[in-house]
C-alpha cells in the first residue's frame, strides 16, 4: 500500500494535468462567448469538459454552465439541459442557471419537472418574478393545449428550407409579396456564422402568381443584403422605406444588433444605412416595428433603463429624424425578454416573451389599448403558441390571418414559418380614388367621419385604394381629396352579416385644371333634348357640384365635323344650355354655371387611359377631320362618338368664398 501523501499528491497531478489540457479551450470560449460568438463558444467549452476530470467538481461545473448558457442562446434546449444538469450535479449552478433550466425544461415540453423546479426556486426566492412566471407556465399549459382556440395554424412547407425562416412580412396592395429571413444556401457569404454555427442570413422574398400560390423565395435584389446577418424588417407606411436588423461581425469586438434602413429606388432596395437611435454604442437595437399611424417605431434593446433583459421601446418618426426613446414599460415589458413587436392594423401589438407566463420559449401576446383601463395583454393560446419559440407575427391586411415564425417540434432549433388564421366577422370597405377619366391617385386622402365618433384620415396604397375596417350599423361618410382635384364623398352604413364582408366604394375625382367628360349624356336625334337616360349622369354631377360648392364651371357640349361649323356651334350652345337648365332645376345656382357650344372648333385630345382601350390611338392625338379620315370605317365611327361629347371645366375655385357687407346708401342731400 502507497502512504497517504503519495496517493494525494498523484490525485493533484492528475487534476492539474486535466486543468491544463481544458486550459486553451476555456480561454478559447471565454473570449468568444464575451463578444456573442456563442455557438463557437460551445464548441471550446465542450472540449474542455471532455478533458476535466469528474473528480475536479467545480471546474467541471462552472464549465458546464458556461455551455448551457451558450446552448441555450442558440437555441438548442436538448443540449442546454444536459449541460445545466450537469452544473446542477457538480454543485456549480446558480440561482439564474437552474431558472434557465427550468425554462429549457418548459421549451422541451417537461412541464412536471420544469414544476418542481421553479417551486423549489420559489422556496429560495418567494417573489422572483420569472420563477413565478415559470411556475405558472408549468402549471397551466398542459390544459392550455388540450382547450386549444380558434387558430388554425399550418407550416409552409414549400417555403421552407433545412435551415432557419423567420420573421415574415406580408407586403403589395394586395398581400402578395411575402418577405422574411433565411439561413438557407442561397443566402449571402461562404463561411458559417460563429454566433448559430449557420449562414448567416439574408432578406428573401416570395410572390403569389395569378393562381394565388406562392413563387420559389428569392434573395431580395439590390443593396440590402450583405455578408452579415440581415434580420427582422418591416416597411414604411409609404412602401419606400424598408426597416431591418443587421448583425455585423468583428471577431474581437463583442456582437451588437443594429437598425438599418434601406430606400427603395426604382424596382430594387438599395444599400442599407444605420438608423442611429440613440448615441448609447454598447446597446442592441433590432427587430423594428412601425405603428399604423406611422408616427412611432417600434424595437427592441437591451439599453440601460429597461425592466430586465431585452424591452420594448419606441421612438417618435419626425421629419428630422427620430425623436426621443421611451420604454413602453409594463405590462408589456417585463424582467424578461420581450421582443418583435408587430401591428395589426386595428392598432393590436403583437409581441413575444419568456416573461409572461405561456407554454414555454418565447410565446405570441396581444397588446390591446381600452378605454379606460389601459393595455390589455391576452395569451392567443394553443395551436398559435407552443413549446417552442413562437414570434413574428404579419397581417394580411385586417384580417386575423398570415404568417409567423415558430422551432416547434424541430429537434435542431432550427426557425420555420407558418400560416394562421383566427376566424372572424370582419366587415370592410375598400375604395378606389382615380382620376375621372384617367388613373389611380396614390397621393389621395381620405377622410372618414361615423356617427359613432369616428374621425380617420386614411392614405391610399400605390393602386390608389384603400381598406378600412367598418363596423355594422355605423353610418359613415367619406371624403376622397387630392390636391388639383375636386373632392367626392361617399356614405356608407353597413348591415350586420354572419360572414365577412367588404363594401366596395369608386372614388373618381375630376380635375380642376383638365376638361372632364360627362359621360352618357344623350340627346335626340338632331336636337338640343336631354335624353331620360342621362339624368343618372346629371344627377351625379349635381351632386358633384354640391360637394364642391365654391367652383363655377363652364359646361360645353362638343360635335362631329359633319356638318356646317355655324350650324354645329349653334346645336352644341343649345344642348349646353339644356344642360345648364337641367342642373339649375336641380337647386344648383345659374351663376355657377357657364354653358358654351363650340361645335367642331375643340377636337377630342386623347388621353393615355383612353389608348387602353383603342389601342390604335396614340396619346395626345388630336381628333381633327385629317386625322379621322385616315383611319377604318369603324375606327372613324369610334372617334366621331369620341368628338360628339359634353364636358365640364373648372373655372373658379372661390365662389362663395368672399363676400363684403353692403354699404348703406346715403340719400343725396338737397342743396
Amino acid at each position: 500500500m502507497k502512504p497517504l501523501g503519495v496517493v494525494l499528491q498523484a490525485l493533484l497531478i492528475v487534476v492539474l494535468l486535466s486543468g491544463c489540457g481544458a486550459e486553451k479551450f476555456l480561454s478559447r470560449g471565454d473570449k468568444l462567448q464575451a463578444i456573442g460568438a456563442y455557438y463557437d463558444a460551445a464548441t471550446q467549452y465542450k472540449q474542455a469538459y471532455r478533458k476535466i476530470s469528474p473528480k475536479d467538481r467545480k471546474l467541471r461545473g462552472t464549465t458546464a454552465r458556461k455551455m448551457g448558457a451558450c446552448y441555450a442562446k442558440i437555441g438548442q434546449h436538448p443540449r442546454a439541459i444536459a449541460a445545466y444538469k450537469n452544473a446542477v450535479r457538480y454543485g456549480q449552478a446558480t440561482f439564474d442557471d437552474r431558472l434557465e433550466l427550468g425554462r429549457q425544461l418548459l421549451k422541451q415540453g417537461s412541464y412536471k419537472e420544469a414544476e418542481q423546479l421553479f417551486g423549489a426556486l420559489l422556496d429560495t426566492m418567494p417573489q422572483h418574478a420569472l420563477a413565478k412566471a415559470g411556475l405558472i407556465s408549468a402549471q397551466t399549459a398542459p390544459a392550455m393545449k388540450k382547450a386549444g382556440s380558434r387558430y388554425k395554424v399550418k407550416r409552409m412547407d414549400f417555403l421552407c428550407s433545412a435551415r432557419d425562416d423567420y420573421a415574415p412580412m406580408l407586403a403589395g396592395d394586395n398581400h402578395d409579396i411575402l418577405y422574411f429571413t433565411s439561413t438557407r444556401n442561397e443566402a449571402s457569404g461562404d463561411g458559417l456564422s460563429d454566433i448559430t454555427g449557420r449562414k448567416a442570413g439574408d432578406l428573401f422574398v416570395t410572390r403569389k402568381d395569378d393562381r394565388g400560390k406562392w413563387g420559389k423565395p428569392q434573395p431580395v435584389e439590390g443593396g440590402v443584403n450583405t455578408d452579415y446577418d440581415e434580420g427582422a424588417s418591416c416597411l414604411a407606411p409609404s412602401g419606400q422605406e424598408l426597416y431591418l436588423t443587421q448583425c455585423s461581425t468583428d471577431p474581437t469586438f463583442p456582437r451588437y444588433a443594429k437598425l438599418m434602413v434601406s430606400q427603395r429606388s426604382e424596382a430594387a432596395w438599395g444599400k442599407a444605412e444605420e438608423v442611429i437611435v440613440t448615441k448609447d454604442t454598447l446597446s442592441s437595437y433590432a427587430h423594428p416595428a412601425i405603428s399604423p399611424d406611422g408616427k412611432w417605431l417600434y424595437f427592441v434593446s437591451d439599453m440601460p433603463g429597461g425592466m430586465g433583459g431585452l424591452d420594448i421601446w419606441r421612438a417618435p418618426r419626425t421629419s428630422h429624424g427620430l425623436g426621443a426613446v421611451e420604454n413602453v414599460g409594463a405590462p408589456i415589458n417585463t424582467p424578461g425578454d420581450e421582443m418583435f413587436p408587430s401591428f395589426r392594423p386595428n392598432g393590436d401589438l403583437y409581441f413575444s416573451s419568456n416573461g409572461h407566463p405561456g407554454m414555454g420559449g418565447l410565446d405570441i401576446f396581444i397588446a390591446t389599448p381600452q378605454e379606460g383601463k389601459g393595455v390589455i395583454i391576452t395569451h392567443p393560446g394553443y395551436p398559435l403558441n407552443s413549446q417552442g419559440d413562437d414570434f413574428g407575427m404579419t397581417f394580411e391586411g385586417p384580417h386575423n390571418r398570415g404568417y409567423f415564425a415558430s422551432n416547434r417540434g424541430d429537434g435542431r432549433g432550427c426557425d420555420n414559418l407558418y400560416w394562421f388564421e383566427n376566424p372572424e366577422i370582419v366587415n370592410t370597405v375598400k375604395g378606389w380614388v382615380y382620376e375621372k377619366d384617367g388613373y389611380e391617385l396614390p397621393q389621395a386622402l381620405v377622410y372618414m367621419v361615423g356617427d359613432d365618433g369616428t374621425n380617420l384620415k386614411l392614405s391610399v396604397k400605390g393602386d390608389g385604394s384603400f381598406t378600412q375596417v367598418v363596423k355594422p350599423g355605423v353610418r359613415y361618410v367619406l371624403l376622397a381629396t387630392c390636391k388639383g382635384f375636386l373632392n367626392h364623398k361617399e356614405e356608407l352604413r353597413v348591415k350586420v352579416t354572419p360572414t365577412s364582408t367588404e363594401e366596395v366604394l369608386q372614388f373618381p375625382l375630376a380635375s380642376i385644371t383638365a376638361p372632364v367628360l360627362i359621360d352618357n349624356i344623350f340627346y335626340d336625334f338632331d336636337k338640343a333634348t336631354l335624353r331620360p337616360e342621362s339624368e343618372t349622369a346629371l344627377d351625379e354631377l349635381v351632386k358633384q357640384l354640391e360637394e364642391n360648392g365654391n367652383v363655377t364651371i363652364e359646361l360645353s357640349a362638343h360635335c362631329d365635323y359633319k356638318g356646317s361649323a355655324a350650324y354645329n356651334k349653334q346645336l352644341s350652345q343649345r344642348r349646353a344650355e339644356a344642360v345648364v337648365n337641367y342642373l339649375v332645376a336641380k337647386g344648383i345656382a345659374r351663376d355657377r354655371l357657364t354653358p358654351v357650344g363650340y361645335g367642331k372648333e375643340q377636337p377630342k385630345i386623347i388621353k393615355k387611359k383612353l389608348t387602353e382601350r383603342y389601342n390604335w390611338l396614340k396619346e395626345n392625338d388630336v381628333l381633327t377631320e385629317e386625322l379621322i379620315l385616315q383611319l377604318t370605317p369603324e375606327q372613324q365611327e369610334i372617334c366621331n362618338q369620341l368628338n360628339r361629347r359634353t364636358e365640364f371645366r373648372v373655372l373658379r375655385t372661390t365662389y362663395g368664398l368672399h363676400t363684403y357687407p353692403q354699404r348703406p346708401v346715403q340719400k343725396e342731400r338737397k342743396p
